[in-house]
């Protein structure tokens, strides 16, 4: 068989080889295209077809290594530390949760692990650096990658963080820049990213009060498949608020330019109810977004569909929910300074309870939320709550949408945070 000819009959095992272990697509588009060249470079190549399949397989895992090792100074130390066959974690996962990792192990561990794995150096010069025998090295390295993965809950993902009773301070102060892009890859209102590995707490605030209301912790817990099409299981459990206890689960799908719901599921009056992106608006006006339900774009940069002059926003009218980017702010919370963009959400979902309010969130250049806030009509749901929310909520902060008066309730900040 002729390289070219092998290549082409396993390229889809290649490819789900190779998206599986790297953080994104276009990496994966990478490492598959060194491949290529290295087949096709190849003075001989098996002849065998399941010879050749393992060959092809073996190349495959040495360029998703040679990935890594040029990405060492990028990536989590848990990905440079997992094993063949273990999902390497997103972009979005690395940096201050090992790196206050490593800094709370001993320091035996943390040297031996810094130098091997972020200074990239052979055993040998490890070995002269710390003045010990190579053979004390090896040992010393396997010790300290036990610990570092007791220390970061590696099974189950890194340990979650507890979110404070009341909300931190913030300010919000526009940058006078353009927007940038940035890749978003959470479903929209839950915060989590659809794929394997990821674990999120965020927590609702009541304002002006700042006291938090309720506390969902999410999970990715596996693979799914929903009338055909492939997506990741997350469940949603609260951990404190009205329905204390109670869980949800949600399929959601996340490609190169979409993220959506599938499916979501819950149990209510001991019945556990189902609902699938094909059952029309029973799922579409809670969980639909976009037309067709296409889903929320990865991609965020501005459209031009809503200007903001202060408090003041300006939007074209559209017949499907839509989203914009409408500025540069820097977001102070907790302590610390994010430089972000400013998306912005009318008519947040189609359904009765949220129909007609706004959301203004604020996300960051690694594309996590920092701050979500949402703004009701001032007439949203008059027949309950008895009274305008300029009258219920005085205090609070307003935005002026196409003239009508919204009104600030509350707020939501994730772990990603802290």
């Amino acid at each position: 068989m002729a390289p070219a000819e092998l290549y082409a009959a396993h390229l889809r095992v290649l490819q789900r080889f190779v998206y599986y272990r790297l953080p994104t697509r276009a990496d994966g588009d990478d490492v598959l295209q060194e491949i290529a060249l290295a087949v096709l470079s190849a003075k001989q190549v098996p002849t065998d077809a399941e010879r050749g399949k393992a060959w092809l397989l073996g190349l495959a895992r040495h360029k998703c290594a040679d990935w890594f090792r040029r990405a060492r100074n990028d990536l989590p130390l848990e990905a440079l530390l997992s094993t063949p066959g273990e999902p390497a974690y997103t972009h979005t996962r690395i940096g201050l949760d090992v790196r206050d990792c490593l800094d709370n192990l001993h320091e035996a561990d943390r040297e031996v692990l810094a130098l091997t794995y972020l200074e990239d150096w052979p055993q040998t010069e490890v070995a002269a650096r710390l003045g010990i025998p190579t053979g004390t090295v090896k040992s010393r390295l396997h010790t300290a990658k036990a610990h570092f993965r007791e220390q970061y809950d590696y099974e189950g993902g890194r340990p979650m963080k507890e979110l404070p009773l009341i909300l931190p301070e913030y300010t919000i102060e526009p940058i006078h820049l353009p927007p940038f892009e940035v890749r978003c890859e959470e479903i929209y209102g839950w915060f989590a990213v659809p794929r394997l590995g990821e674990k999120l707490r965020w927590g609702l605030y009541d304002l002006p009060e700042r006291t938090r209301t309720e506390y969902i912790e999410m999970e990715a817990v596996g693979r799914a498949s929903v009338h055909g099409i492939e997506g990741v299981e997350l469940t949603a459990r609260v951990l404190d608020g009205p329905d204390e206890d109670a869980e949800r689960r949600l399929i959601a799908q996340l490609t190169d330019t979409y993220v959506r719901y599938l499916a979501e599921s819950h149990v209510q009056d001991g019945v556990r109810r189902c609902y699938t992106f094909l059952d029309g608006d029973a799922f579409l006006k809670n969980w639909g977004f976009g037309e067709d339900n296409c889903g929320r774009e990865t991609l965020l940069a501005p459209k031009g569909l809503i200007t903001r002059e202060g408090d003041t926003l300006t939007m074209a009218a559209q017949s499907v929910p839509f989203m914009d980017v409408v500025g540069r702010y820097a977001a102070t919370i907790n302590g610390k300074r994010y430089d972000t963009i400013c998306l912005i959400m009318p008519n947040t979902c189609n359904n009765v309870y949220n129909k007609g309010c706004c959301s203004v969130q604020f996300i960051d250049q690694n594309g996590r939320t920092v701050l979500w806030r949402r703004f009701n009509p001032d007439n949203w749901r008059i027949e309950r709550y008895g009274m305008p929310w300029t009258e219920k909520l005085p205090e609070n902060e307003r935005l002026t949408v196409n003239g009508e008066t919204y009104v600030h309730w509350y707020d939501c900040i994730t772990e990603y945070i802290l």
